[in-house]
């Protein structure tokens, strides 16, 4: 009897993880070029927030004086960091949703003949769940901060990266990880299991119309337990994830604001020029708490309409991208 490529597919753990890590870095890139302006207006709104008095009114002020003033390159500042980190983001994310799938189905002894339930899925994604972080919102608000005239050029990922080490040491690479832990946990969670369940419903409404619909494991991708990926249209990959896109960014929102605020104070609200020298030393609970005074729960969600609307299309590239290379290279 003919193995069928899924078969396939389970018995070559090492070719599906090279092909989730290759189709991931892909889909991750493409996204990352397209949500970058719109990303760097999050940072900018979301690190206004302790600020005495607001630099932009909203997400389209913010927009379209940073075209004003920086032009095109302004609002793809900081790009170079976030691509490698989307492409090494999204690679180990697929990478890693499936291994954890394959430790749940073999604790569990779930069969590779059915589908992980919704609750596996989301703890599958969840254990999924970085520098590149950091360096990338302080050169998102470098063009913030009032310069002389005779200012050297505004340095690189490399550089901000260095002086990081140089004045906070190697911990202070990790300045927000927990707000960055929080959202990637509880966001990634959110972000697959919204993608299967609504995958999942549109496959579903295809079957009950009649359509006869041969499916095993995940929608998710071709790698993850039975090739779900291979019956879903293009146009339905790309709707669960855009549905995705949206949850994973909503979910946990304010533990990104937080992160953001953390990530550039130094540059933002320097503490040696200001009372601000004489506080201590800002932590998750804290900045959170003063944010919250500050301006309440619409502090915390400063960005929030631009980010969930610019997550909409980009998660959906991701999926499109993605199913249809595990389609493409089953």
């Amino acid at each position: 009897m003919e193995t069928s490529p899924d078969a396939l597919s389970r018995d070559a753990p090492a070719l599906r993880a090279l092909k989730d890590i290759a189709f991931g870095s892909a889909a991750g890139m493409v996204s990352k070029v397209f949500e970058h302006p719109f990303d760097l207006t999050k940072v900018r709104l979301q690190s206004q927030v302790l600020d005495q008095t607001a630099r932009f009114k909203g997400p389209v002020d913010c927009l379209v004086k940073t075209w004003q003033g920086e032009g095109m390159r302004g609002l793809y500042r900081g790009l170079p960091a976030p691509i490698v980190g989307a492409m090494a983001e999204n690679a180990s994310l697929f990478l890693a949703y499936g291994e954890f799938q394959a430790i749940i189905r073999n604790i569990t002894g779930r069969p590779m003949d059915l589908e992980p339930t919704l609750p596996q899925l989301a703890l599958a994604a969840a254990g999924a769940g970085t520098p590149i972080e950091l360096v990338k919102c302080k050169m998102q608000v470098q063009m913030l901060v009032s310069r002389p005239a005779d200012a050297p050029k505004l340095p690189g990922p490399i550089s901000v990266l260095m002086n990081v080490v140089r004045t906070t040491g190697l911990r202070g690479l990790w300045l927000g990880h927990t707000g960055t832990l929080i959202r990637e946990t509880g966001g990634t969670a959110a972000w697959f299991s919204t993608k299967e369940f609504v995958a999942r419903l549109l496959v579903a409404r295809r079957s009950d119309e009649g359509e006869t619909i041969i499916s095993q494991g995940s929608t998710g991708g071709g790698g993850h337990g039975g090739g779900g990926a291979a019956h879903l249209k293009p146009w339905e990959s790309a709707f669960s994830g855009a549905c995705a896109g949206a949850a994973f960014n909503f979910v946990l929102f304010p533990a990104d604001s937080v992160k953001s605020a953390m990530q550039t104070e130094e540059e933002l609200r320097p503490r040696g020029t200001s009372s601000a020298a004489e506080k201590p030393k800002a932590t998750f609970v804290s900045t959170a708490r003063a944010m919250y005074t500050a301006q309440g729960l619409r502090g915390l969600y400063a960005g929030c309409g631009i980010t969930v609307a610019r997550s909409i299309p980009s998660s959906a590239m991701i999926f499109l991208i993605y199913d249809g290379l595990c389609k493409r290279f089953p």
